[in-house]
């Protein structure tokens, strides 16, 4: 609704809806920080701690639960699923740091290797290769270690603990395997929210991907277990 006022002049009325509202310009601004922030966030040094804490937590979950299910399949006995669960934790979170440690190194190597050859011919010399080194994202060896093992031990803890307490076999089983895939799902979400891909894809290729590996293990497991060699 337009108004005239003392000089003569036309202003648009606020219930007019021409001005925003308050809650409006509110949103306005969250969506704009929101976009602001995404836009600093540089997602390729986030994926060198990403990808190590993804490999570890999924490998860790997903191992422990398959090596539980894979006793499981031969053995009724709680203590052998909880003892190979525990095994397989401290086991896999040593091999995770481990082979993360050398494999990130390396190629933390084969990267300054490559920036000297690029510089060698530079004339600025050991000026130019710093400030290439400070431009490019390096791998940090013992970031990505951290999170790998870090994040082993907690995929790890989940089918232990949620088999911890129960004596029934049939049940400690489907309590397995209902946990893993809860976790799975909660791996897929957390993963795909911060890379910012696509959830679907993600929820499916984590439960997809540990179902496989435990079928595929108590089967074989259980194959084994009823052939001459048991």
């Amino acid at each position: 609704m337009a108004t005239a006022t003392s000089n003569g002049l036309v202003s648009q009325n606020h219930v007019g809806g021409v001005n925003p509202s308050p809650a409006k310009k509110t949103d306005e601004k969250k969506t704009q920080k929101v976009t602001e922030d995404d836009a600093n966030i540089n997602y390729r040094e986030r994926a060198q701690w990403l990808r190590p804490a993804v490999l570890g937590a999924n490998d860790g979950l997903v191992s422990v639960a398959s090596l539980m299910m894979g006793v499981g399949a031969v053995k009724k006995d709680p203590k052998a699923m909880l003892l190979a669960g525990f095994a397989g934790l401290v086991s896999g979170a040593c091999g995770m740091a481990i082979g993360e440690y050398v494999a990130v190194y390396t190629q933390y190597d084969v990267e300054i290797g490559q920036i000297k050859r690029d510089m060698k011919m530079s004339v600025g010399g050991e000026k130019d290769l710093e400030m290439e080194m400070e431009k490019r994202t390096l791998p940090n060896p013992l970031q990505a270690t951290l999170a790998s093992a870090v994040s082993f031990s907690i995929g790890a803890l989940i089918p232990l603990l949620s088999a911890a307490f129960i004596e029934r076999y049939m049940t400690r089983v489907i309590v397995v395997v209902a946990t893993t895939s809860l976790a799975l799902l909660v791996f897929g979400r957390v993963v795909a929210q911060l890379g910012k891909t696509p959830k679907l894809k993600s929820h499916v290729r984590f439960l997809l991907g540990g179902w496989i590996a435990m079928a595929i293990t108590f089967g074989l497991s259980k194959l084994l277990g009823t052939s001459a060699l048991m």
